[in-house]
């Protein structure tokens, strides 16, 4: 590990060297890491590539520390080692000029990596329960061609209500739609895009172990049956996913 900030409370990221993985990394996919010493025999712990700098062989993760691995990745120190696997799973497809992505609480992770892969003119609706919780740093989003809409349920930062409510104006003319976050909010994005007849892409949040399909614990029911969400996602089209 290069590098560790805490850009909010109860949330880190972390800067690693791993070239191989680096270089590779598309948005959407994401690492396994696996838990160091007395913990080793622990799942391991999946996270979304918030950022990548193939030249230097360095990516970045943004988490909330909630649980046993991320409390340790967030008090590890620089010139720690940690044993990575990646990249893992399917990514976004590109996006297309007029493309709104929708973010709520760390799903801001893959879509902000997602926002970096293209300058075309696109929309970022970045939504949380309060301003504290809209954790990623304002740097990161300041991209060429991207308009950025916060949203918070309290109103304590940017627009008041939900990422869902909020993505509604954007809908009629946008091209695509790309979302990541809790999963009643992929539920409510899916509706409101079957609805409006417009294409959407879904990175789901599963618990995962193996990450390359083996233990079928992170198996999600879809129109094909089941599917695993390390595997075959975690990215997805809506009309895929069944939500129940």
């Amino acid at each position: 590990m290069i590098e560790k900030s805490i850009p909010a409370a109860g949330y880190c990221r972390l800067v690693l060297e791993a070239p191989y993985i680096a270089g590779r990394a598309r948005p959407g996919q994401f690492a396994l890491f696996y838990l160091p010493g007395e913990h080793r025999y622990h799942l391991p712990r999946p996270f979304s590539f918030f950022k990548t700098d193939p030249d230097r062989g360095r990516f970045s993760v943004f988490f909330q520390i909630k649980g046993l691995g991320t409390d340790l990745l967030a008090k590890a120190e620089p010139g720690e080692k940690w044993k990575l696997l990646g990249p893992l799973g399917s990514g976004f497809p590109p996006l297309n000029t007029g493309a709104l992505l929708v973010a709520g609480g760390i799903g801001i992770a893959p879509l902000a990596f997602l926002a970096a892969s293209s300058a075309v003119p696109r929309t970022l609706v970045y939504g949380a329960r309060t301003a504290v919780d809209l954790s990623c740093p304002a740097k990161e989003l300041d991209l060429p061609g991207l308009t950025v809409v916060e949203t918070t349920d309290d109103g304590s930062r940017g627009r008041k209500g939900t990422a869902t409510e909020q993505m509604a104006a954007f809908l009629p003319a946008c091209s695509a739609v790309f979302a990541c976050g809790p999963r009643p909010m992929l539920a409510a994005v899916a509706a409101s895009c079957r609805e409006a007849s417009v294409e959407v892409w879904l990175s789901l949040e599963e618990q995962m172990a193996c990450g390359i399909g083996a233990c079928v614990c992170c198996a999600v029911e879809t129109s094909f049956g089941f599917k695993r969400v390390c595997h075959d996602g975690p990215v997805f089209s809506a009309g895929e996913v069944f939500f129940r």
